[in-house]
């Protein structure tokens, strides 16, 4: 996705906020704010964000799940099922 459509200052959002979250809405394209030609922020949609950080939080249970196999940590399924069901036998 290019940004540099969708470049802003803070004087237009100023003077147009009403407009602006409702294309972001509407495009679920996020706006760059600039503030003396710099960018600030980013303004983005709830959804996608919703969306962004549900795909940073798996990301990051794969990137663990990757390092515990690495470090050799990680129990084959079989084995995994086979505790799970010792300890609810266990249990009952």
């Amino acid at each position: 996705m290019k940004l540099s459509n969708r470049v802003k200052p803070i004087s237009y959002l100023k003077a147009n906020a009403p407009a602006v979250l409702d294309d972001i809405e509407e495009t679920r394209s996020p706006m760059v704010i600039t503030v003396n030609g710099e960018a600030k922020a980013v303004l983005q949609d709830i959804a996608s964000y919703e969306e962004t950080q549900e795909t940073l939080a798996l990301l990051k249970i794969l990137a663990l799940g990757e390092a515990e196999v690495r470090d050799g940590k990680a129990v084959p399924f079989r084995e995994a099922f086979s505790r799970i069901r010792r300890n609810v036998r266990r249990k009952s």
